[in-house]
């Protein structure tokens, strides 16, 4: 490069660089003071604290590389080290991840710790830098990062130990300048640049005197050039639109403008941040071009095999795809053609410009009239929040109507509750006249549909509850206006009676000091008080299920469980002479699990009109309130308690279904392991799918018959509070329990998996658009994220079948505790635990 040239720069590519991540933590700057006499005397346990000694206290520093809220390495310390006169490590540290491996968003976490007693360790103070600043330049060079006092640094996204303050002091202002200098920006001059540092160190000492801060000091590595983020080219291919969406990007895209350039190394591909803009100049073409297409003679347009290939392409895209303007052009001039496949309407209509009344007019006016039945799973989609144009939405809840009321109870679940409200078209698509009269048509679905928006009602924002007030009050207007109405509304009101009495009650039962064995016994008195109506009631449909018509609640048999929340068990008397268990809980909110209850329920649908019985045991969950609910219980025992009890999950199914004469099925009887074996399939499938966390032994449950199953659904999407989640659950007392890795059942397990999982990915759109409908409720797993992205990277729509089993298997392997390396063990064994 000519050096002459001023205007030459040079950079470097994150991609490039190879070498592991290294940094110096140099020392500690700032006074810290011992406590007062006064917080000694108050807290005796304070004079143990390595900052009340005389000479300087054995501090150490534990840093960790973080990125998206996850651990990128385990957390690294310094050596120990006396000190004499300040606290000064200078020890180099190499974290075992290469530059060319960061993300954009890594940040490292830096925490000084000082002896706080015997074998205890306090927080100094902790502060988090970001490795990366907003040019997508890696950080170089000496660091003054602030301390947190007392408390460890935190490595989240929006982090509360950022390592810079809003305002800057006179330090920070110089060692800028310091860093200019080093770069080379600032003119050099030896005799006025000794004068100036001198002045330097005086201001800093008289600035650490005064300042109550404290500051540690690190050293990055100093490259040659500025390192720039980017991330190595995946593909030769020429770029394309397909490759870009609507939103701008949040890391710069490398793929190479041109294949023949990617061998020329004097050229650089360079990132337009326009390009996910629209274009005027396309925009122009595309006006034209659509306008001399919109003749009769477009009616008559077939297109040839070629097309027809391509076609068939983009009609397989799943609900999230981007189109590019070319496969747009492609659909608008094919769009009569087109009118005739059910598949095709929700592409067309992201063909069409929005913002163009023409094609709008032509769009809503004559081509959706005229176009064919379309799924469910598609007219789901049109109800998303990407519908801008009510007269669409109006068309697909006409669609909806065509669904019988059994797909209605499994699917509508899902957007009954937010969906009759959440988008543009409150009052004019005719969702919420669709799912008023659907509710009061049926029963079943009526009841669900009833206790959806009494949550709603009670939400603390108040433009929504008097959004649902409104649905609510229309809602038993149709209902009064039906045959026997006012009886149906009189079993609400009791039912809502009922419910309000438990929850009363379960409070009273939570917040009590009582002990267990007291609040248990305070239950059952108040459940066998004649005053309060509960153990003897005339006929009313259980609010869970109302299928199941209830008497009264079993007194003696009702309990409390020993939880933080204290949850009540009841057993309520059924009509028919049964007795129907609930778990009642207030304080929690359930809208979360009843969401993945209600997705399972669908799932196994999906799969049993496959003729495949997993044996899923989606029990029954209702939302009565924000932070209110209930469950069914299944009698069962968690897999914590059978190992504690019976050493293994074939001991405890073998005391309960003895089978001595059976071969191959360790003396259980066969039916018991058939079942276990199918459910612990359909179990790893759909938490898979779900992305289901925070799974232990505590929250995996086993029933007499064999049923396996899972409960406790606080975390989904990939969220987990543990580090290194599995991404298939299956834990190291299943697999005994099915007689090992080695044996026929396991074999017969993982088939069972592959089978569920191909099924499934049939019905990927449907699941995929259930979700995406939920994005607006106030469900915390949910709420603000791209749920589509989540859901649809574990469908692996872009493999083969096959290569989608092979991707399944590998990620089984990669779980069972048979084939992993020790340390991998180490981590499974580690993440079971609760």
């Amino acid at each position: 490069m000519d050096k002459d040239n001023r205007d030459d720069f040079t950079f470097a590519k994150l991609c490039d660089i190879k070498l592991p991540v290294t940094l110096r933590i140099s020392q500690l700057e700032g006074l810290r003071k011992p406590r007062s006499f006064t917080e000694i005397l108050d807290n005796p346990e304070l004079k143990f604290h390595g900052v009340q000694s005389s000479s300087l206290s054995d501090l150490y520093v534990t840093c960790q590389l973080i990125a998206d809220n996850k651990p990128l390495t385990i957390p690294f310390r310094t050596s120990f080290k006396a000190f004499k006169n300040s606290y000064s490590w200078n020890e180099w540290i190499t974290l075992p991840i290469r530059y060319c491996d960061l993300p954009l968003s890594s940040q490292i976490t830096f925490t000084v710790w000082d002896t706080g007693g015997p074998r205890t360790a306090i927080p100094v103070g902790g502060s988090t830098l970001r490795l990366f600043g907003k040019k997508w330049t890696l950080r170089r060079g000496k660091h003054r990062l602030l301390l947190w006092p007392g408390v460890e640094a935190d490595g989240g996204v929006d982090t509360t130990t950022p390592s810079k303050m809003e305002v800057q002091d006179e330090m920070g202002r110089l060692e800028k300048l310091v860093k200019k200098y080093e770069r080379g920006d600032l003119p050099k001059s030896d005799w006025l640049d000794k004068l100036t540092f001198r002045k330097m160190e005086e201001i800093h000492a008289a600035e650490t005197e005064k300042s109550e801060n404290l500051f540690i000091y690190i050293d990055l590595p100093r490259f040659d050039f500025p390192v720039i983020f980017s991330e190595p080219e995946t593909s030769n291919q020429p770029i394309t639109a397909a490759t870009h969406t609507n939103t701008a990007p949040q890391q710069p895209a490398t793929t190479n403008l041109l294949p023949n350039l990617t061998h020329d190394l004097s050229l650089w591909s360079v990132i337009d941040p326009d390009i996910v803009h629209d274009n005027p100049v396309e925009d122009k073409h595309r006006r034209l071009v659509r306008s001399h297409r919109s003749s009769p003679y477009d009616r008559e347009l077939k297109p040839n095999a070629k097309i027809r290939d391509e076609l068939g392409v983009i009609l397989n895209y799943s609900p999230s795809q981007q189109l590019t303007s070319e496969e747009k052009d492609l659909i608008w001039k094919f769009r009569f053609y087109l009118a005739r496949d059910k598949r095709g309407l929700t592409k067309f209509l992201k063909a069409v410009t929005w913002r163009d009344s023409f094609e709008v007019k032509q769009a809503v006016e004559e081509l959706l009239p005229m176009w064919t039945e379309i799924d469910t799973d598609d007219a789901l989609e049109l109800l998303g929040p990407n519908t801008v144009d009510s007269r669409v939405r109006a068309f697909a809840v006409k669609q909806l109507s065509r669904a019988d009321d059994d797909f209605e109870s499994a699917a509508s679940d899902q957007r009954s509750s937010r969906s009759a409200t959440n988008a543009i078209s409150y009052e004019d698509s005719g969702l919420t006249d669709f799912l008023i009269a659907r509710g009061v048509q049926n029963l079943i679905l009526g009841n669900r549909l009833y206790w959806y928006l009494m949550v709603e009602v009670a939400l603390e924002d108040k433009v929504m509850a008097k959004m649902y007030g409104r649905v609510v009050f229309k809602f038993m207007n149709k209902i009064l206006e039906s045959e026997g109405g006012s009886e149906r509304r009189e079993l609400m009101r009791r039912q809502g009676l009922l419910v309000e009495t438990l929850g009363k009650r379960a409070r009273e039962l939570r917040t009590s000091k009582d002990p267990r064995p007291k609040k248990i016994e305070r239950l059952r008195s108040l459940l066998a008080d004649s005053r309060n109506n509960m153990s003897s009631m005339s006929l009313l449909p259980l609010p869970l299920n109302a299928r199941i018509e209830i008497t009264g609640i079993i007194p003696e048999k009702s309990s409390v469980f020993k939880s933080n929340l204290y949850p009540l068990l009841l057993y309520f008397q059924c009509s028919d002479g049964s007795e129907y268990p609930v778990i009642f809980k207030d304080g929690d909110d359930m809208r979360q699990d009843q969401l993945v209850i209600q997705l399972i329920t669908l799932m196994d649908r999906l799969l049993r009109k496959e003729n495949l019985d997993l044996k899923l045991s989606p029990y029954d969950v209702l939302a009565t309130g924000p932070l209110q609910g209930m469950a069914q219980f299944i009698p069962s025992k968690t897999i914590a308690a059978i190992v504690s009890e019976h050493g293994n999950l074939l001991n405890y199914l073998r005391v309960h279904n003895p089978d001595e004469g059976s071969v191959g099925t360790s003396g259980v009887e066969p039916s018991v392991i058939d079942t276990f074996v199918r459910s612990c399939a359909g179990y790893c499938v759909v938490t898979y799918i779900l992305g289901v966390g925070d799974r232990h032994l505590d929250n995996l449950l086993l029933a007499p018959d064999g049923h396996f199953f899972h409960v406790d659904f606080g975390y989904i999407l990939g969220r987990d509070p543990k580090p290194f989640p599995p991404p298939v659950k299956v834990c190291k007392e299943m697999v005994d329990g099915m007689g090992g890795a080695q044996s026929p059942h396991y074999s017969r397990f993982k088939n069972f998996c592959f089978t569920a999982f191909t099924i499934l990915r049939k019905s990927a759109n449907l699941i995929l658009n259930l979700v995406a409908l939920m994005v607006d409720a106030n469900i915390p797993d949910i709420k603000h994220r791209d749920v589509h992205e989540q859901i649809q990277e574990k469908f692996r729509l872009d493999l083969t079948e096959e290569d989608a089993i092979k991707h399944f298997e590998a990620l089984l392997n990669e779980t069972s505790y048979l084939t992993v390396v020790l340390d991998r063990i180490h981590d499974l064994a580690q993440y079971w635990r609760s």
